[in-house]
């Protein structure tokens, strides 16, 4: 688990300044606010459209557009759940279904900095050992809602 200082506008102000420079600036300046605290505050949506000269909108829109981006502090642990196809044939849909049913964990359902959340995303590469699932930077393959749970850190 990473964790993050709580949002700082200075620094953030310092991050904005120190990546306007470059060509097409908004989205190395928000992975670095979101590298450095974990989330892009909407405190930082005026600092960017000031210091790009764009409008406050087009930077949300930005921030809105990519689903990596988060407004809020980001959960305990993310634990992300391939969905597509390959997964789907290999059982992940029994998974989510499972994971609701047995632990009580809805998948896409975010509760706060203090859980842990389990996302879909689509194809992580492992689809012979589907379901699959990463964590933490780690590929998991042939999960299961209890395996998913203890990730989770639900009791079983």
């Amino acid at each position: 688990m990473v964790h993050y200082p709580a949002w700082d506008q200075d620094e953030a102000r310092s991050i904005v300044s120190g990546l306007s420079h470059l060509e097409g600036a908004t989205l190395p300046i928000l992975h670095a606010l979101q590298e450095e605290f974990g989330y892009v505050d909407p405190q930082a949506v005026p600092l960017i459209a000031e210091a790009l000269n764009l409008s406050r909108a087009d930077v949300h829109g930005t921030i809105s557009f990519y689903h990596d981006f988060r407004t809020a502090p980001p959960p305990r642990r993310i634990v992300k759940l391939c969905r597509a196809e390959a997964c789907q044939a290999l059982g992940c849909d029994t998974v989510v279904e499972e994971l609701a049913r047995a632990h009580g964990i809805v998948v896409d359902e975010h509760g706060g900095p203090d859980k842990a959340v389990v996302e879909t995303v689509y194809c992580l590469g492992n689809c012979a050992l589907g379901p699959s699932a990463l964590v933490e930077g780690e590929l998991l393959g042939r999960v299961d809602a209890d395996r998913i749970a203890s990730l989770c850190g639900a009791r079983q």
